[in-house]
């Protein structure tokens, strides 16, 4: 079995115009060791949704194509529950109630400090820890410890390559939600790596034989999805 490592880091979308402003968070968000991908309007920003997994938004307010409160009250219709911090220059009391009532978790006024961004974006993540479970339980005796990235079956780890265990953590994470097969190559493979559909299929019977056969739906020419009641 692996060490204990950072198997899938944690991915961040930033909606933001001003290209300045936008590079400077981005390098020094992936010095911090994130992934970023940028966007400079609300339309590029929709794309990435769709064919990333993103598992924070940075908004700023005015964007082209659509601002930032319609852009994150759209996503919260669809049901996406990515967590979101609006940065902006917008700085009335109004516009923060409006920021919170459309679904945000914080609202940061610009100009900001980028340590204090990094500590309210570490501060999302580290609620979205607690709220997790410690460990899962799966089938066949085999469970998840999420703390360190480990599969356990009847309490003894069991080795598992590591395309297989980032696949495992990414279905555990994301329940009931829909992942296109763009979702999974870009989490599996790195940019220099070629997806493979035959290796995924490997991949995915794997993990059937870990969290059930029938917990792992296959949605025709799109991808698959983790169903869990």
């Amino acid at each position: 079995m692996q060490e204990k490592s950072k198997l899938i880091k944690q991915t961040i979308l930033l909606l933001e115009d001003d290209l300045q402003l936008s590079d400077t968070i981005k390098q020094f968000l992936e010095y911090k060791d994130y992934s970023v991908y940028p966007a400079y309007n609300a339309y590029e920003a929709k794309d990435i949704l769709y064919e990333k997994r993103v598992d924070l938004m940075l908004l700023d307010v005015k964007v082209p194509y659509q601002n930032g409160f319609d852009f994150l009250k759209e996503v919260r219709e669809e049901k996406n529950s990515v967590p979101a911090i609006f940065i902006t220059s917008l700085n009335s009391v109004d516009n923060v109630e409006r920021g919170f009532d459309i679904g945000c978790d914080d609202y940061i006024r610009k100009p900001f400090a980028l340590k204090e961004l990094l500590v309210r974006i570490e501060a999302i993540f580290k609620r979205q820890l607690s709220s997790f479970k410690k460990s899962i339980e799966l089938s066949n005796g085999y469970t998840f410890d999420l703390a360190n990235n480990l599969l356990l079956k009847n309490g003894k780890s069991v080795t598992v390559r590591t395309k297989e265990l980032k696949l495992l953590i990414f279905f555990l994470k994301n329940p009931n939600r829909l992942l296109s097969y763009n979702n999974i190559y870009n989490e599996l493979w790195e940019y220099s790596e070629t997806p493979s559909q035959g290796s995924l299929r490997a991949y995915i019977s794997t993990i059937r034989n870990i969290i059930g056969k029938d917990k792992i739906e296959t949605i025709k020419h799109i991808g698959y999805r983790y169903v869990k009641q």
